[in-house]
């Protein structure tokens, strides 16, 4: 019986997926668009039948990690508004969704070459309020110029992590060009060396 689109699942339906979610991230990081939906069953320690019953098809899985990932960049993102230093925490959520995006290439290439929609709205509604509050916070500091926009800085980080993603770059050149990015973002002098220092 389908516990619906609005009905929550029981706990053990509830477990069941996120072992599931678990175990794609691994396969398609590890295998790419080869990987099946069989394997992530086998590493999930599930019958292929459970995948089928949480995601009909491929696409649904693809889709729902791609979910999944958005909605712990968000989480990351209030966390270090919470509990990191304001003048280098919008630095560090920069690096992060960065290498978050290569490690996640494979998911996000296969969306794009299979034309699969993910509605992404309301994701890109809550990151942007969350960056607008880590860049406030890192000019109060004193650490980030204060005529950057927020619109500016999403600009940024989705040019990063395109690039990260269609580029292929290596651990070098990401932190090459997010040093290059971060010069142009934080206040000279003693101030900018601290940002490099907290990485």
């Amino acid at each position: 019986m389908s516990s619906g689109p609005d009905r929550p699942l029981r706990a053990d339906a509830e477990r069941n997926r996120r072992r599931i979610l678990r175990a794609a991230d691994e396969v398609f990081a590890e295998r790419g668009p080869q990987a099946s939906t069989e394997e992530v069953a086998r590493r999930a320690g599930v019958a292929i039948g459970t995948v089928f019953r949480h995601f009909p098809a491929k696409a649904d899985l693809l889709r729902a990690l791609l979910k999944r990932l958005l909605q712990q960049v968000i989480d990351d993102a209030y966390a270090l508004a919470a509990d990191r230093d304001p003048a280098t925490a919008l630095f560090e959520f920069f690096t992060r969704l960065v290498e978050r995006t290569t490690a996640n290439r494979t998911v996000v290439g296969l969306l794009a070459a299979e034309g699969i929609d993910v509605p992404v709205a309301g994701a890109l509604g809550q990151l942007t309020a969350v960056v607008h509050e880590l860049l406030q916070r890192g000019q109060r500091a004193g650490m980030i110029r204060a005529e950057i926009r927020a619109d500016e800085v999403m600009a940024l980080l989705v040019s990063a992590c395109q690039g990260a993603l269609l580029g292929g770059w290596d651990p070098e050149l990401r932190e090459r060009t997010l040093d290059i990015m971060f010069a142009g973002l934080a206040t000279a002098g003693p101030a900018r060396r601290r940002v490099w220092s907290a990485r």
